[in-house]
């Protein structure tokens, strides 16, 4: 009895160590062993080590702040659409609880001097961990990329407009869903769209590397504000300058100063883009040099700075059809494009405030 019963218990470990061989690879098909599909050490995660909650970032009201902007016309330093922008700007800050500097200055331009203004908001000024986020806020003179009117001053609904725009909801997000652990300041810079336009070779100085004079009848209000910050010593962890992010046909390149000078910050830019879905807009090719109002920044503060600016098309045509034209009015502007931007600048602020980036 006892052999016959270890004989049939023998048999029955072996049908069910059979039965185990085969069923078990199964079912991990199902339930696999989560270590094993841990990415490796060297392997690159876009999600972050925190999970950050980011608030939505509103297209219509940055919609709303590019109409605004344009309904007081050509805004030129030394006219009076220019002043009532400038009022007007101050107080949208000063509404979302943000201390206000303006920064006045003569910009001496190519054609003669002219009454300027750089308006700094900040957010928790006291707060010593601080991240800077950029626009020009002026739009230029001349249409001199037009077949017409092309000594009268154009809107600049998305060159100057859009960056302003995307910066003011920011702020009025900041307002509504506070962070902790960094201050933010807002620095709109005048009269960065007064330069001539060409050089002697007849390049655009926009798309050169160089140190070429005229590059300098550029960026006049960053390269006031980084001689005399609103604070002497001022720095920041980084910065992102934002310009020409709201019209239609919008493309992200990496623009090659800010790919030198803060490679790191760029990266996680864009592999946030990426991990958003909008990598199809913010693309990994090299975009050129630019010289705006980052560069200067750079060079006389030493803050890293990206530069997010549309370059839609190789050079000489780089900015899009509506560039420098009496186009780029409201008409060119995409909800869709600024709702982009802002959502990706969103998800940077906050995730560096929750120590995420």
């Amino acid at each position: 009895m006892a052999l016959a019963s270890f004989l049939r218990n023998k048999r029955l470990w072996l049908v069910l160590l059979l039965l185990a061989a085969f069923v078990i690879p199964y079912l991990m098909r199902f339930f696999p062993d989560s270590t094993l599909h841990k990415p490796a050490a060297s392997e690159p995660s876009t999600v972050p080590r925190v999970q950050v909650q980011v608030p939505p970032f509103s297209a219509d009201s940055a919609f709303a702040f590019v109409e605004k902007q344009v309904s007081f016309g050509p805004r030129v330093p030394g006219t009076p659409p220019h002043k009532k922008c400038a009022a007007w700007l101050v107080g949208e800050f000063r509404r979302f609880g943000l201390d206000v500097i303006e920064q006045p200055f003569v910009a001496k331009t190519y054609f003669g001097p002219r009454d300027a203004v750089n308006i700094i908001a900040q957010y928790h000024p006291e707060r010593p961990n601080r991240v800077l986020l950029c626009a020009h806020w002026d739009s230029r003179h001349i249409a001199d990329k037009d077949t017409k009117d092309t000594e009268k001053a154009i809107l600049g609904a998305d060159d100057g407009g859009s960056g302003v725009a995307v910066l003011l909801e920011l702020a009025r997000m900041l307002q509504q869903h506070p962070v902790e652990g960094i201050g933010v300041d807002f620095v709109l810079f005048d009269a960065e769209d007064l330069g001539d336009d060409r050089s002697e070779s007849g390049q655009s100085v926009m798309m050169q590397a160089s140190n070429d004079q005229k590059t300098l009848t550029w960026c006049l209000g960053s390269q006031h504000w980084a001689r005399t910050p609103h604070r002497p010593g001022y720095t920041a962890q980084f910065g992102v300058l934002l310009d020409m992010v709201g019209a239609r046909g919008a493309l992200f390149p990496r623009e090659g100063y800010s790919a030198q000078n803060a490679p790191a910050i760029q990266n996680r830019i864009w592999s946030i883009a990426q991990e958003l879905g909008y990598g199809g807009f913010f693309v990994d090719r090299p975009g050129g040099f630019i010289t705006d109002d980052h560069v200067f920044v750079m060079r006389g503060l030493r803050i890293p700075m990206v530069n997010i600016i549309s370059i839609p098309n190789p050079p000489p045509a780089a900015f899009g059809a509506h560039h420098h034209t009496h186009n780029d009015n409201l008409a060119v502007i995409d909800r869709n494009v600024l709702g982009m931007v802002g959502h990706v600048v969103a998800t940077v602020l906050y995730r560096t405030a929750a120590g995420a980036l």
